[in-house]
């Protein structure tokens, strides 16, 4: 039976496995959750500038100057910008890079706390700095984020407003910048909206330190409603035994958390009939789930339907799915396709091997193809028909591995002798040394070569003719069987010329399609203007260089060689 991925065709698939590691991801809807009924003011950690004690050009600073500078810094937040203290002192001791750079500016006479408030006296600094590097985000990532026509933080309320909410609920401030980073939006709420958002999380069901963190992880859930797909998915975990510690356990700052997304994979292992083993499979692989929010797996799943894998099957492999990340499992199995496609296996037998053995293409990271090819001293067409009766070897060839030579399949001395066959038949065995020519300039094996001078053969001109052809012309035969009958087809039923033509004209063989039919467009609409000779021999037309064609041919009409590059861009577009 035709799997999705013949029907398909090479092009389709290949075409679409390029595009493969696009991932769609889709825009998430969000939760809102409760404050605190005793909201707790945090206390500051200690500072991280306290540890930090060299500049970036690597000059060492004195811990007491910093220390100093820290003070001054806290005064003009909370004294001169009227900043609550607490979020003052957050700022002071946590934004080293921003008081590194600021020290810098200051001239420091004698006292450097004195030095430090007189400058900042006079020259006002861009309070969103230090205070966006106090939320835990590197110079490097707050740059992009700070505003464009703002320096004072007064003069966004909803910011500090939205801010303070979060640090009441109990989120740490050295994580607020992530959720800032991931979604501003949350810090766009009006008055009271964020708490709302917070509060009706909890009357879900949910703590407030769970809250805290999810939010963290995954902030869209309070850019909107409330995520159903995330309570859906908490509840699905709830039933399969695991607690809300486990799932916190699993989530990283650095994914993005598509809820819905991972509650379209939970869904699906279901349906595949994974049910029973649901619980161990995500306990076992919980990155099935949480890694780049299950949108790998759900790309893994259409990769393997694409080439007709039963969805049984799929659940199987799952079940024995390696202990590797579900990127790399991908990445391996692409990797292996793509060295299909180099090696021209065909489109059935591609499917036959990754439909059979699915865990064992994503659990190897293949070396290059040319590579392989080096080290096994093969060509593209025995590694191809080698890794059809020998699929499992696939799993010898990883990176870092160590790949023998294959064993001599004595192909090469067969080929050889039907070779200096063809080559007597042929008529070169009068001479040594054209036959030590002959190897020299005739590429393919000995089988291929004779099939190639059988199809010039079968299109209809005498074997003693081809014969001749071939002795005059031997590089017409470095061509695969198919492109020499596309070449005489294109000759006889596309241009109209007899086939006879080839015994005058072999070299016709030798040269691209494009050429061929460029060159001979060109000339039809010279002669139809009068300005080419009529009768001018197909080997003149073709064989010329494009120099001497153009000032031969296409100079000879005013409008020849705005024609010439007319037809050019024509001909390239089909290619």
């Amino acid at each position: 039976m035709m799997t999705h991925f013949q029907k398909l065709g090479n092009p389709s698939i290949l075409k679409w496995v390029s595009s493969y590691f696009v991932e769609n991801q889709q825009k998430m809807g969000s939760f809102h959750v409760p404050q605190s009924q005793n909201p707790r003011l945090y206390t500051t950690k200690r500072s991280v500038l306290s540890q930090q004690c060299y500049g970036e050009d690597g000059v060492r600073i004195p811990r007491a100057t910093l220390k100093e500078a820290q003070t001054a810094l806290l005064e003009y937040l909370h004294s001169t910008r009227s900043i609550q203290f607490v979020d003052a002192e957050n700022m002071s001791k946590n934004s080293p890079h921003f008081l590194r750079k600021l020290l810098k500016k200051v001239e420091i006479v004698k006292d450097v706390r004195r030095s430090m408030s007189r400058f900042l006296r006079y020259h006002p600094i861009n309070e969103f700095e230090p205070f966006f590097e106090s939320l835990g985000l590197k110079p490097c990532e707050y740059t992009p984020l700070l505003p464009r026509d703002l320096m004072f933080l007064s003069d966004d309320c909803l910011l500090l407003e939205n801010y303070r909410v979060l640090c009441e609920f109990g989120v740490e401030r050295n994580k607020i910048g992530q959720i800032y980073k991931k979604a501003v939006q949350v810090f766009q709420h009006d008055f009271g909206v964020l708490l709302l958002k917070l509060q009706a999380y909890q009357k879900l069901g949910l703590s407030q330190s769970f809250i805290a963190k999810i939010i963290v992880y995954s902030p869209h859930v309070l850019t909107g409603d409330i995520d159903i797909k995330f309570i859906k998915v908490l509840e699905i975990l709830n039933g399969l035994g695991f607690d809300y510690a486990w799932i916190k356990e699993h989530l990283s700052e650095k994914e993005f958390y598509n809820w819905s997304m991972i509650f379209r994979v939970l869904k699906f292992f279901r349906e595949m009939g994974c049910s029973g083993e649901l619980g161990g499979l995500i306990s076992q692989h919980p990155r099935l789930l949480f890694e780049g929010s299950s949108g790998r797996v759900l790309s893994l799943i259409a990769f393997l339907l694409k080439f007709g894998l039963r969805m049984d099957r799929i659940s199987s492999m799952f079940l024995q799915f390696p202990e590797i990340q579900v990127s790399h499992f991908v990445s391996n199995i692409i990797i292996f396709f793509l060295l299909f496609q180099e090696i021209e296996m065909e489109v059935d037998e591609i499917g036959k091997i990754v439909c059979s053995y699915p865990i064992l293409l994503g659990s190897c990271t293949l070396k290059k193809t040319s590579s392989l090819l080096h080290d096994l001293n093969v060509g593209k067409k025995r590694l191809c028909k080698y890794i059809q009766e020998n699929p499992q070897e696939l799993s010898k060839w990883g990176m870092g591995t160590r790949v023998r030579p294959l064993p001599d399949s004595g192909e090469g001395l067969e080929s050889q002798k039907l070779k200096t066959k063809f080559f007597l038949d042929l008529g070169y065995g009068e001479n040594p040394n054209m036959l030590k020519k002959a190897f020299k300039v005739f590429r393919g094996r000995g089988g291929e070569l004779q099939e190639r001078f059988d199809t010039i053969v079968n299109a209809g001109l005498d074997q003693e003719d081809v014969s001749k052809m071939i002795r005059v012309s031997p590089q017409i035969l470095n061509q695969s069987k198919a492109l020499i009958q596309s070449k005489i087809d294109i000759l006889v039923n596309e241009l109209g010329f007899p086939l006879s033509s080839l015994i005058l004209f072999p070299s016709y063989l030798s040269y691209t399609t494009q050429r061929v039919r460029l060159r001979l467009a060109m000339y039809n609409w010279l002669k139809d203007q009068g300005k080419a000779e009529p009768d001018l021999a197909l080997s003149t037309i073709i064989s010329w260089s494009d120099k001497i064609f153009l000032s031969q041919c296409v100079n000879n009409h005013p409008s020849g060689p705005q024609v010439w590059e007319d037809l050019k861009a024509e001909f390239t577009r089909d290619k």
